[in-house]
């Protein structure tokens, strides 16, 4: 992964923790790392903890942030969940998997999308 990719991945990152602060979710964690994957975000909101998925482009050139969010891709954010779950085995009732989209248009403008519950096998 380059340099310059990091970057633009670690930016959307913090972009998108403060869109959720912004949303009422409080940020409990971030780049949560395990063999199996990684969790960029763990929010709590209402009770609910929530695990996110941040993506983030400079351009379409390979389709909007959140078509990038492939089947491997879900199947490591699973497995990553499942290791934080199991270690972190607290009074959790409910959870939730979201994605935060970040389109990085030019210097000055951003959009973002919250995509809720994108895997619901759980």
């Amino acid at each position: 992964m380059t340099n310059n990719k990091i970057k633009i991945g670690k930016f959307g990152e913090q972009i998108a923790a403060k869109y959720l602060k912004d949303k009422g979710y409080k940020i409990l964690k971030t780049n949560y790392y395990t063999r199996e994957g990684e969790i960029d975000l763990i929010c709590q909101k209402h009770g609910l903890l929530i695990f996110v998925e941040v993506k983030t482009r400079k351009n379409n050139y390979f389709g909007y942030p959140e078509e990038s969010i492939d089947q491997n891709k879900q199947d490591r954010l699973v497995k990553a969940i499942q290791h934080f779950l199991q270690s972190h085995a607290s009074a959790i009732e409910s959870i939730r998997v979201d994605a935060v989209s970040i389109r990085l248009i030019n210097y000055n403008k951003i959009k973002i999308k919250h995509f809720k519950n994108i895997i619901q096998d759980f």
